[in-house]
């Protein structure tokens, strides 16, 4: 991700928060039942009658509790590696002629190089997948203040985008585009 984007931020906090209170809860649990923490008060129970539960409910309460904060802690986990891996790709088709082995997150980072070094743009990323052939070009693009925003797409489009399928010998570029204006109090973030 290239900005704090706050709903994000209060959502990945408030799972997080939850993982980690049902893993513990969940850590006691198992504590008391296996006799490592003593018993609970024993005061007025939540329910009649002083007798334990059956060893069933507090297992699936540990087994639900732990499964719930893993999967919590997964989705988190997820949030931190949102764009895909780069891939390989070997460009020349006849063995004769040897083997160009060409990383997409290079051919990528020269895109972004190509975009950042615009008047307009105070921070470019881009991220490519898929075939050499027909590449999925994802772009994430911080504006300046005043830029104008429908010069910039298109010089984009018309640039860098024509440039890289100029590069790669094809014409089949499936762009996303991500297009931020950065305010003038609070300039992009560099990463």
């Amino acid at each position: 991700m290239t900005r704090a984007n706050r709903p994000a931020t209060l959502n990945r906090s408030v799972l997080a928060s939850t993982g980690a209170l049902l893993t513990a809860g969940g850590g006691l649990v198992v504590a008391v039942h296996s006799g490592w923490l003593d018993h609970p008060g024993t005061g007025p129970g939540l329910v009649p009658g002083t007798a334990a539960p059956p060893a069933w409910v507090v297992w699936t309460v540990i087994v639900g509790a732990v499964v719930l904060g893993l999967l919590c802690l997964r989705w988190l986990i997820a949030q931190f590696s949102r764009m895909p891996k780069p891939v390989s790709w070997h460009l020349d088709p006849e063995p004769s002629t040897g083997d160009t082995v060409l990383s997409s997150k290079t051919v990528a980072a020269a895109v972004a190089a190509d975009i950042q070094s615009y008047t307009d743009v105070e921070h470019a990323g881009a991220w490519l997948t898929g075939p050499h052939t027909a590449p999925r070009l994802h772009l994430s693009v911080t504006a300046a203040p005043d830029a104008d925003i429908t010069d910039l797409r298109r010089r984009i489009r018309d640039d860098a985008v024509a440039q890289l399928g100029r590069a790669l010998q094809t014409d089949q570029i499936t762009v996303g585009l991500e297009l931020r204006v950065a305010t003038a109090d609070r300039r992009a973030r560099l990463h």
